[in-house]
């Protein structure tokens, strides 16, 4: 890890930017916080190597739009995006976009800064996102073809009762094929199963 990264925080809400700092702070890493999207561009002419942790729901500019415009710059800032719980469908869209990961609100703070150090860590992102890539693809290959539709549902934002409906089946089947889903891609949760979907799908 370069010594000289930096945490660079945006998030419109104060006590959420201060216990992000803390939290950098407690772990011996240099961070930055930001109120707003607007003024974190200001400054990005002043951005080194480090990364960022970005809120998608603010006002005025949201995280997402932020995350357009970096990319408009050719930023390669690696972003980890944090989501309200169970938006499932934005932190997609967010990582269609660039983003290494995300998180859901509230979140666990050992598991904030170990996604945070890997994101600092991953000098050789390219190699790390390729190989990330192929073990997704792996674990996706375990799915039956019922299997695969229903995480594409899920990965869409569906909830159990709607991919019922729409494939003709029980709420019960939905449910027990969303066990076998989490069991053969070995994800804890639902935020995992989005994760791999998306390694496998990103360029």
């Amino acid at each position: 890890m370069n010594e000289q990264s930096t945490i660079y925080i945006v998030d419109d809400e104060e006590p959420v930017r201060r216990a992000l700092v803390l939290l950098a702070k407690a772990d011996g890493l240099q961070s930055k916080s930001f109120d707003s999207a607007a003024t974190f561009l200001a400054e990005l002419d002043k951005v080194g190597p480090g990364c960022l942790l970005l809120d998608v729901c603010m006002p005025d500019m949201t995280g997402l739009e932020l995350q357009e415009e970096l990319n408009k710059r050719a930023s390669t800032l690696p972003v980890i995006v944090i989501t309200g719980h169970g938006d499932i469908p934005v932190a997609v869209r967010a990582m269609q976009a660039g983003a290494v990961d995300f998180i859901e609100k509230p979140f666990d703070s050992e598991d904030l800064m170990e996604r945070v150090h890997n994101c600092l860590d991953n000098a050789a992102k390219i190699d790390e996102k390729d190989q990330l890539k192929q073990e997704a693809g792996k674990l996706l290959t375990r799915l039956t073809r019922r299997e695969f539709q229903i995480m594409e549902l899920l990965v869409a934002g569906r909830r159990n009762k709607e991919i019922a409906r729409e494939l003709f089946i029980s709420f019960r089947t939905v449910e027990l094929h969303r066990a076998k889903i989490m069991e053969k891609l070995e994800a804890k949760s639902l935020s995992d199963v989005v994760r791999i979907a998306m390694l496998h799908t990103m360029g």
